[in-house]
């Protein structure tokens, strides 16, 4: 089996190769299309689901929600999956961007990029549900002011806890592709 992500940014690859071999069982492969931006994605995303011609192939798009209605742009790339006659697809977005995945889980930023007193943080309110937080990005910048997008994203990846973040929108995109990949029901 083939699980193939076409992603928004080089980021959200670092980021997956280290927490999928945590979740994916042996045999299944992974490819990584990354487009250039959001706007790439939409564009040329049905063209290159169309393109694919292994039959084993199961298919992952995932991309930050920003500022745009998180329902709409999973219904618009929904239906460009099933315009290319994709049927085995997963649509995932970042409630509001990548970046709210690491704030759910501190613990690992403070071991990957530091300070190491993030972690005592995660039980404050404003942790408890990152997905709320309008701009990701910039509260982990001012948490961290080491972190750097893509240094950033592969540390941070790697030492993930795939159990217990606090993302809610990140536990949807585990759990989707363990789904797929035939982990779990």
């Amino acid at each position: 089996m083939q699980l193939v992500f076409f992603l928004e940014e080089p980021s959200a690859k670092a980021m997956l190769q280290g927490v999928l071999p945590k979740i994916l069982p042996a045999g299944v492969q992974t490819q990584f299309v990354v487009f250039d931006g959001k706007q790439d994605l939409e564009k040329r995303l049905p063209l290159r689901l169309r393109a694919w011609q292994r039959p084993d192939a199961k298919f992952i798009v995932m991309r930050d929600q920003d500022s745009g209605n998180c329902k709409e742009i999973k219904a618009g790339l929904v239906q460009k999956c099933l315009n290319a006659g994709k049927e085995e697809h997963l649509v995932r977005i970042a409630c509001h961007e990548l970046e709210s995945f690491y704030l759910g889980d501190l613990a690992a930023v403070a071991e990957a990029i530091g300070p190491n007193s993030l972690a005592r943080q995660q039980n404050r309110a404003k942790y408890r549900d990152p997905d709320r937080l309008a701009n990701p990005s910039q509260e982990l910048k001012k948490m961290a002011p080491s972190y750097q997008k893509m240094s950033g994203s592969r540390a941070i990846g790697l030492v993930m806890d795939v159990e217990g973040n606090r993302s809610y929108s990140f536990n949807m995109l585990l759990s989707g592709v363990k789904r797929l990949a035939g982990v779990e029901q």
